[in-house]
């Protein structure tokens, strides 16, 4: 093939200034290889919008359009069924060769990265031991602030909203990873985001087209109408066909990730030839032909696309590296599905013929045939379509050409062997499979129609034959011969991302309930997803394991308290089960030490639904129920004082205070506390529970009753507190009475030795000591003899309490509480003896012996029975004491009883 060459432009001549070297050096920005994983340092450029570039293959030939049928998609018509909005993100841990490295540094200028506000906020943050924490810890409330600011018909919303929150932390701490390093756990942070925001971009828009098929079954019957146009014909496929509709959006989904990855790099790449292909191979060949010299190194003698591979000739050096890049960015657009970008690229280096090979996907289509216009329309696609994805095939075979090349046409042709080969995660892998599968179905389906073209069958048969699903894909993928596809396959969102597609929400829930169940805890944001997702596919009304979303919601929780979230605790809460929902929340409670944060609390479970009266008694139950210690008798107390425990049991029951409406609750436990320090000697702990309560909460209970229109008399268990209260309240005023009289009793004046033979100035100080004594003694006796008549009038008012006597309830009538029962009546077997025997001390050492004696028939009345909670060991020794008492009468000239002899 002979041409004159003399009119070409010669290469661009190379020095220090342009080598490969010397640009690495001035601009050291990276670029991510497609579908890559984790993050790394490299300077990602913006992002284009998705409506300047084609979708892949068939997105946007085939995508339905259907009128909305639901309010519980977004407004405005009917929401497409993918939506996508590109952000700047960084790249992967998967860095290729150098060729990445050739966006000059003037791009980063425009990158979201580098605003002010962002700039100062990460500043900030790098101060911070642990940056990512701090910044992403705010996701917690936020996610709470959209899911209670959306009602159950907007979920696309606040998935949209879920977005939103993502990628925003992400732009943050994308900033502070630049700063920071990427060995920082700030590139962790962002990374668990990066995936989460990917993983809602999925649920979105996969679920948003399940629910709209979902929908549209009842409204709608499939009719299939025959064409000649090979687009109207997929068109149908993807309007009946949920399948392929739905591999389809998971192939635009992961083109979008490595869009957001890539941004606009190919806008800034440069290479050596520009406007002319292989300009330096063309300059090699005008000077031989010059100079009529021969070179070393053989190169093609023509410049046709195909002459390298036909001539089995090698391109100039700088060519074929120019090459090797081209096509392996070509293959990165693609990958993102930018073809019109790939295209644009190649026209910019002189391959007008290469964007040519990328055109001829487009599926054919004729509006005249249909039409009945007489004004002729343009025609669509290729007509020879099936030619073209032959020849595709071939190349994609062909083990000459560069394996990006491969790839590429392997992509468009559904050839999966030659895209495999330089997928490099599991991403990309994913991607390949799907992409295959959607151009298999769309295959099959022209062919049945009568649309394919007779050089279809060219094509081999495994990849005709080949029967495609969702299933067979992922299990593909476990048996793929890369370990780090393989690894990648087991990351948690990647397991969700799996699922999602699948739809096998009880697969899902599955591994949920491994992950819970590992010694292994899970990240704070990976738990916060995963109970977001859980309370999305529930408000969509879909059949899920209960079990397994209260354990995930239970787990979260859990993670809130033990971050000191108070604030989000209750909403939480709030979606358990109401018996689950009390016992969660009245654990939280018994976390919480500080008095300001207690009504806080309980206005918070308040507005989120929870029966606070039930949680608030079952906080005050358990916490007094807590301890072994069982009812005994005093002789074996061991420790009267009140213990740490006893103090928390005594603050508990503040919980109950806060709102008037519980005074009757709070009159019921306290009595159940004061019950367990009475029966343990633990008078001063008893007390503190007695002052808690409210002196107004009888009338209050009264009052609150009434305030609801009762007439009747107030419930028997309301009642039986009061009188119980009252109880206790006689029990524990006798007892300080007579510590009053012991403390008074043991605190006698001191009579003043007498002064034997001493001076007038002794006696005269003695006898005004002595007269002293007598005026300290008077009033000590005085004070004596009050203080013994107030604790024989306490002690009797316990002795001899009204309407059945002291811990017996007034009415019967109400639901019968063994434990309370028993409590009561071990009471009163262990409290009525001992004040008896106070009260007899009392009255003994006062020398009220005939009082004394009185006690004796108050307690062997038949009125009272009060004989009845005496043991006969204290019945023994009951009457020891009166025979004392006997014994000092007879002593005084009285008779055993105390009144005076007959003659």
């Amino acid at each position: 093939m002979e041409r004159d060459l003399s009119d070409l432009p010669s290469p661009v001549v190379r020095d220090d200034e342009v080598t490969v070297a010397a640009r690495r050096r001035r601009k050291k920005v990276a670029f991510p290889s497609p579908g890559s994983g984790r993050p790394t340092v490299a300077m990602a450029t913006p992002a284009r919008s998705l409506r300047n570039t084609p979708a892949s293959l068939y997105r946007q030939a085939v995508t339905p359009r259907i009128q909305d049928v639901s309010s519980i998609l977004a407004p405005g018509g009917r929401t497409p069924r993918f939506v996508h909005t590109p952000r700047n993100t960084l790249g992967s841990l998967n860095l290729d060769d150098s060729d990445w490295t050739t966006s000059p540094v003037s791009g980063l200028e425009n990158t979201s990265f580098f605003r002010d506000d962002t700039t100062n906020l990460s500043s900030a943050l790098l101060k911070e031991d642990d940056p990512g924490e701090s910044s992403a810890a705010s996701l917690f409330p936020e996610f709470l602030g959209s899911f209670l600011k959306h009602s159950s018909s907007a979920v696309f919303d606040l998935l949209e909203d879920y977005q939103a929150l993502c990628q925003d932390k992400v732009d943050v701490l994308q900033s502070v990873v630049l700063r920071a390093g990427q060995s920082s756990r700030t590139a962790g942070v962002c990374w668990l985001l990066q995936q989460e925001n990917s993983t809602w971009r999925l649920v979105a828009s996969l679920y948003r087209d399940r629910v709209q098929s979902a929908l549209e079954d009842d409204l709608m019957v499939d009719a299939v109408v025959p064409s000649e146009s090979e687009k109207v014909v997929v068109e149908q496929l993807f309007q009946r066909d949920s399948v392929i509709r739905q591999s389809q959006l998971v192939v635009d989904w992961l083109e979008s990730i490595a869009k957001d990855q890539i941004g606009n790099f190919s806008d800034n790449i440069e290479y050596y030839a520009k406007n002319v292909c292989w300009e330096n191979t063309l300059n090699a060949l005008m000077m031989r032909r010059k100079s009529g010299t021969t070179f070393t190194v053989p190169l093609v003698t023509e410049l046709d696309p195909d002459a390298p591979l036909r001539q089995q000739r090698p391109l100039a050096d700088l060519d074929r590296e120019d090459d090797a890049r081209l096509l392996k960015n070509l293959f990165t657009l693609i990958r993102a599905g930018m073809i019109d970008e790939a295209q644009r690229l190649c026209k910019r280096c002189g391959q007008s013929w290469r964007a040519a090979t990328l055109e001829g996907w487009k599926l054919y289509h004729d509006p005249n045939m249909t039409s009945g216009s007489l004004e002729l329309q343009p025609v669509e696609g290729n007509p020879q379509r099936g030619i073209w994805k032959v020849c595709c095939w071939r190349m994609a075979e062909e083990e000459q050409l560069n394996r990006y090349e491969r790839a590429i046409y392997g992509s468009l042709s559904g050839n999966l062997k030659p895209l495999l080969a330089v997928c490099e995660s599991w991403e990309d892998s994913v991607w390949a499979y799907f992409r295959v599968m959607v151009d298999s179905l769309v295959e099959k389906e022209l062919m049945s129609s009568g649309m394919a073209h007779q050089e279809v069958e060219t094509l081999p048969r495994e990849y005709l034959e080949a029967n495609w699903t969702m299933e067979t894909v992922f299990e593909e993928l476990q048996a793929s011969e890369s370990k780090k596809v393989l690894e990648e396959a087991k990351e948690h969102y990647h397991v969700i991302q799996r699922f999602v597609v699948l739809g096998d929400l009880d697969g899902l829930l599955e591994e949920f309930s491994d992950w819970l169940t590992d010694s292994k805890p899970l990240p704070s944001h990976l738990l916060r997803f995963m109970t977001h997702l859980v309370l999305f596919f529930r408000s969509l009304g879909l059949a899920l394991k209960e079990e397994v979303c209260v354990d995930v919601v239970k787990a979260y929780v859990s993670l809130l308290i033990r971050d000191q979230q108070t604030d989000l605790v209750a909403s939480y809460v709030g979606q358990l089960p109401s018996e689950l929902a009390t016992a969660q929340y009245a654990a939280f409670l018994e976390t919480v030490s500080q008095p300001e944060l207690r009504p806080h609390c309980l206005q918070l479970a308040t507005e989120a639904g929870l029966d606070v009266s039930a949680i608030t008694k079952l906080v005050v139950e358990t916490v007094r129920e807590r301890d072994e210690s069982q009812f005994m008798h005093h002789s074996q107390t061991l420790e009267t004082g009140t213990t740490k425990e006893d103090q928390g049991k005594i603050d508990i029951i503040d919980w109950l205070l806060f709102d008037p409406a519980h005074r009757a609750e709070a009159l019921k436990q306290s009595n159940a506390i004061m019950r367990k320090f009475l029966a343990l000697q633990k008078h001063d702990a008893a007390k503190a529970v007695f002052s808690k309560v409210p002196e107004d909460s009888m009338r209050a209970i009264y009052c609150q009753w009434s305030s609801v229109g009762q007439t009747a008399p107030l419930p028997a268990e309301d009642e039986n507190a009061i009188r119980e209260h009252l109880c206790i309240r006689a029990y524990l005023e006798a007892h300080e009475a007579f510590t009053d009289w012991f403390s008074h009793s043991s605190s006698a004046p001191q009579k003043p030795a007498p002064v034997s033979e001493a001076k007038f100035t002794e006696r005269v100080a003695n006898e005004m000591r002595e007269k002293e004594y007598q005026t300290a003694l008077s009033a000590w006796s005085s004070r004596l003899d009050a203080l013994t008549e107030d604790v024989k009038e306490r002690i009797y008012n316990v002795l001899l309490f009204v309407d059945g006597g002291w811990m017996v309830d007034s009415r019967q009538d109400c639901e019968q509480d063994c434990e309370r029962s028993f409590q009561m009546k071990s009471l009163r077997s262990l409290c009525l003896p001992r004040l008896s025997f106070l009260l007899l001390s009392v009255l003994q050492s006062s020398s009220r012996h005939q009082e004394a004696l009185r006690l004796a028939d108050i307690l062997s009345s038949d009125q009272h029975h009060l004989y009845q909670v005496f043991s006969k060991d204290e019945l023994r020794r009951l009457l020891q004491k009166l025979r004392e008492s006997s014994v000092a009468l007879l002593d005084r000239g009285l008779d055993p009883l105390g009144y005076e002899l007959q003659p």
